[in-house]
């Protein structure tokens, strides 16, 4: 991130509008200036769409239009490559806080098994419906990037970027399975051995034809088997893909992974796939057991200028097992402007997918939810469940954020819906507050904040109850307070960047609760939970002043700056007929990793047949030691990363 306000600091993720009618009076205004001075006509911009950063530009360049490609892309089409360390290079200063753990605590499980602070982020999660000890996890998997190896004379570690990564449990979750060991000459292989449990096929290194992948999703079907979704894709050429493997156990519980089935792939630079999401209807008796659904978001650009057009959701479904799927199919209606999409599968065979979205002349968006209940065949036209207030992030952090929906079908058929909004701090409407819109002139963001809502149907997704908050509202809790402010150091900060030895205290109010990046399951026995991040804590972070680039910059700092005000979190569960309960030992610090400005796009939760959950986040309370880091290396130097945890439990 290029700066640590709350506003402009964090990624904003919204969904294109047209924002107010003041808008189009001066888009006419302008038309109108034109026809009388032709000659001062500015040519419109064009974008090199042949790269992830040439379509990112074109969409924040885009005049009225608020949409953002998700987290993890953005991530990768800024992520700078940097020079090559010919020597081992000593950190100078390594930014941690005295606050933070530096290993998972008991309850939580470290899902990852690497031990040279790979980060991994990006939790996707499911239970086997016939073995409740048997969970499968998914992560964006950046174990390459550490890896000690050389592939003619290059590191690995220069040629590993975001991989899709999975993590298996045949005990409940206790215990997770498995670490890479590549050979210290590595050849790009599907060798399970030296791979562990990445996805193969995908990425080069894993003996696929893209540099990187990710964005995982993963469902079950009633027989056993696992199939994970991700993205495949180049960072600097055009070819891009989403991919689904199938996994299978043996008799041992071993989990062994089948090449992938690409779907909508492409190497043309007008279209971009993006944040897909997986689901398998695993329901005995269903009359569409075991197909295979798949959403994902299709981005368009014009092929001359570059120019965003729109970014519709699209579907497919198998009915053998993954070997192929159906033609792609447009199910957004006139919600040509939408991201985030989530399937799910009701008891009776019915496929609801919902989405963050908008038409061309919304001023807010809403969660749309459309449905098939003959196999993905047919799809009702988009059913807006709420109007949404996009959230433009979480106060005193500077990670990037959405509004996506998450989802889950109960037993009876009901269906639920959960997401984030943006609401006022003292009369907070949950069906979309226009005031509280970052994008809309004269709003009063200062006074918002962020608020994880949910909304049930009894009726197949007739009708929606009113978006009702997850959560009860509360206020932050300062830790840490007071500290000092560091002192001018010669080269480095001075006193008027702040510098200046001064006493720095807590912000007084400290502040509402925020929530971001919910999800949602239903156990066997009805029980319904929804899960979240919830800012609970502020504490101090001292700044990096000034360092090297990445990926250097992203483990050391040349010079520290002043102190500022951190919101650390908690994930927290509530279960709709009971309890709510953080399930988290240690609050999780967002500054570890990626520059403080990726922590990934969502969370999951996942629940079995003895009726407990698990819940499944990026955590950063654990210190490994980094050697080699994207081609440069390090002495071993003790370092926070963003690994994957689970917690567990039924209240």
């Amino acid at each position: 991130m290029k700066t640590s306000s709350w506003l402009s600091g964090t990624r904003l993720f919204s969904l294109v509008r047209i924002v107010t009618a003041c808008t189009l009076v001066s888009a006419g205004a302008a038309l109108a200036f034109v026809a009388a001075h032709p000659a001062r006509v500015v040519a419109a911009p064009t974008y090199d769409i042949n790269t992830l950063a040439g379509k990112v530009a074109s969409l924040r360049g885009t005049a009225g239009l608020q949409i953002r490609f998700s987290a993890f892309i953005e991530e990768e089409a800024e992520e700078e490559e940097g020079p090559r360390s010919p020597t081992a290079i000593t950190p100078v200063h390594v930014l941690s806080s005295p606050l933070d753990g530096t290993t998972i605590v008991a309850p939580n499980v470290l899902v990852n098994r690497d031990t040279a602070a790979a980060p991994q982020n990006e939790t996707a999660i499911a239970v086997d419906p016939n073995n409740p000890n048997r969970i499968v996890g998914g992560a964006n998997d950046y174990v390459t990037r550490t890896w000690s190896c050389f592939v003619n004379g290059t590191p690995c570690s220069a040629l590993g970027d975001g991989y899709s990564g999975t993590y298996y449990s045949n005990n409940g979750g206790s215990n997770w399975c498995c670490n890479s060991n590549p050979n210290a000459n590595y050849t790009p292989t599907t060798d399970p051995a030296q791979i562990g449990t990445l996805i193969p096929g995908v990425e080069r290194l894993v003996g696929g034809q893209y540099d990187a992948g990710g964005d995982p999703s993963v469902a079950f079907d009633s027989q056993g088997h696992v199939f994970y979704a991700g993205l495949g894709f180049n960072r600097t050429s055009p070819p891009n893909t989403v991919a689904v493997n199938k996994g299978t156990f043996d008799g041992g519980g071993n989990l062994t992974w089948g090449p992938p089935t690409f779907i909508n792939q492409t190497t043309s630079p007008s279209t971009l796939n993006d944040k897909e999401w997986i689901a398998v209807d695993s329901h005995a008796g269903s009359p569409f057991q075991d197909r295979i659904y798949v959403s994902w978001t299709r981005f368009i650009f014009q092929a001359g200028t570059g120019a965003y057009v729109q970014s519709p959701i699209w579907f497919v479904y198998s009915t053998d097992g993954g070997a192929t799927f159906s033609t792609p199919e447009n199910i957004s209606g006139s919600a040509h402007y939408s991201q985030g999409s989530h399937p799910v599968v009701g008891p009776d065979g019915t496929v609801y997918v919902f989405w963050n979205g908008s038409t061309r002349l919304a001023s807010l968006n809403s969660t749309y939810m459309a449905k098939s209940t003959d196999g993905g065949d047919t799809w009702s036209q988009p059913l807006s469940v709420a109007t949404v207030t996009n959230i433009p992030g979480v106060r005193s952090t500077v990670f990037r954020v959405n509004s996506y929906p998450a989802a889950a079908a109960a037993p009876n058929g009901d269906v639920y819906a959960t997401w984030n909004t943006e609401v006022d701090n003292t009369t907070p409407i949950y069906t979309g507050d226009p005031g509280c819109a970052y994008f809309i002139p004269g709003n009063h963001v200062s006074t918002c904040h962020s608020v994880a809502v949910y909304s049930k149907s009894t009726n197949s997704g007739q009708t929606w109850t009113d978006p009702a908050p997850v959560f009860a509202a509360g206020s932050r809790t300062a830790a840490g307070y007071p500290v000092t402010q560091p002192t001018p150091e010669p080269g480095g900060c001075q006193a008027g960047d702040g510098c200046n030895g001064s006493t720095f205290n807590a912000p007084s109010p400290t502040g509402p609760i925020e929530d971001v990046f919910p999800a949602a399951t239903v156990a066997a026995n009805g029980n319904v939970y929804l899960g979240a991040y919830r800012g609970t804590t502020v504490s101090p972070w001292q700044t990096c002043f000034s360092g090297p680039p990445p990926p250097v910059g992203r483990i050391t700092c040349d010079f520290l700056g002043p102190y500022i005000n951190n919101t650390r979190l908690d994930y927290v569960v509530r279960d709709l007929s009971g309890s709510t309960n953080a399930v988290n030992t240690q609050h999780i610090n967002t500054r570890y990793g990626f520059g403080g400005g990726f922590f990934g796009d969502y969370t999951d939760i996942a629940a079995g047949s003895d009726n407990f959950f698990h819940a499944f986040w990026t955590d950063s309370n654990n210190v490994q030691n980094v050697v080699w880091f994207y081609g440069s290396q390090f002495v071993p130097t003790p370092i926070h990363q963003q690994d994957v945890v689970t917690g567990s439990g039924n209240f």
